[in-house]
C-alpha cells in the first residue's frame, strides 16, 4: 500500500523540499497552498515528471472550513492519509512587543498555531487505529526560535513556535498507543523565502556568523530530518524536537 503525504505550506521553501524528496521515497503526496497554485503545480510537475504521484490542493490552513476541505479532496483523490507535515507558517516584519497589533497576533497564531492543530485533528481521524486507521506519522516545522525567544524581531513568532513544541510532545505521548508517532523538527538559520516575506531578503546571510557553523542551512537539509522522521527508521521516535540549526 502506497504512503500518503500531505504537507502544508507545500509549494516552495522546505515544504517544496519535502515534498520531493518525500516523493523519492515513495509517498504519494498532496502538496498544499494558500495562494501560490503556479508553484504548487511546479512541484506536482516535477515530481510526476520522475514518475511519482503528486496533487496540489489549495487551502489556507487558518481557516477550518477550507481545512476540512482539503482533506476531503485528498481522500478522494489519492485514498486514506498516512502522513503530515504541518509546515505552512507565517513572519511579519520585525517589531518589538510593545509595537505589535492584535491583528498581527491573530494571524501568527491562526495560521501558526490553530491551524496545525486542525490538521492534526483530521488526519488522526483518518490516520490513528482508535478510527480504523492503519497508523503513521506527523511532522511539525517548528523553529529554534521557540527556544532562543526572537527578541526585538518576532517573540510572537517564537511563541507560536513554543506552542508547536508543546503541541508536539502532548500529542506524540496522547497518540502513542494508535500507531501514530509525533514529532517536530526546529530549523535555524534557512535560506528560504520566508525571511522576504518579513522583509529580510538576505537575513539568513547577513546572520550566517551568529551560527556556530558560520552558514545558513537550506531546505534540502531540513527536508531530509523530515523524511527521516516520517520513514521507518525512526519507528521508536515520538516526542522529539530535533534541533537542525548548525549548533545555534
Amino acid at each position: 500500500m502506497q504512503k500518503i503525504l500531505l504537507i502544508t505550506g507545500g509549494s516552495r521553501g522546505i515544504g517544496a523540499a519535502t515534498a520531493l524528496l518525500a516523493a523519492q521515497h515513495g509517498f504519494a503526496v498532496a502538496i498544499n497552498y494558500s495562494c501560490n497554485a503556479e508553484a504548487a503545480n511546479t512541484v506536482v510537475q516535477q515530481i510526476q515528471t520522475s514518475g511519482g504521484n503528486a496533487i496540489a490542493v489549495q487551502a489556507d490552513v487558518a481557516q477550518e472550513d477550507q481545512v476540512v476541505a482539503m482533506f476531503k479532496e485528498v481522500d478522494a483523490k489519492l485514498g486514506r492519509l498516512t502522513a503530515l507535515v504541518n509546515n505552512a507558517g507565517v513572519v511579519d516584519v520585525a517589531s518589538r512587543v510593545d509595537s505589535i497589533t492584535v491583528q498581527r497576533l491573530r494571524r501568527m497564531f491562526d495560521t501558526n498555531v490553530l491551524g496545525s492543530f486542525v490538521c492534526a485533528r483530521e488526519a488522526i481521524q483518518r490516520m490513528s487505529t482508535r478510527f480504523g486507521g492503519s497508523g503513521g506519522a506527523i511532522v511539525n516545522v517548528s523553529s529554534i526560535a521557540a527556544s532562543l525567544g526572537s527578541a526585538g524581531q518576532y517573540v510572537d513568532y517564537a511563541a507560536s513556535k513554543g506552542a508547536i513544541d508543546s503541541f508536539t510532545i502532548g500529542l506524540a505521548r496522547e497518540l502513542a498507543q494508535e500507531g501514530i508517532r509525533v514529532n517536530a523538527v526546529r530549523p535555524g538559520i534557512i535560506d528560504t523565502h520566508i525571511h522576504a516575506s518579513g522583509g529580510q531578503p538576505e537575513r539568513a546571510h547577513q546572520l550566517a556568523s551568529t551560527v556556530p557553523m558560520q552558514r545558513p542551512g537550506t531546505a534540502q537539509e531540513i527536508a531530509q530530518s523530515i523524511v527521516w522522521l516520517l520513514s521507518d527508521a525512526s519507528s521508536y521516535t515520538t516526542g522529539a524536537l530535533l534541533d537542525v540549526a548548525g549548533g545555534r
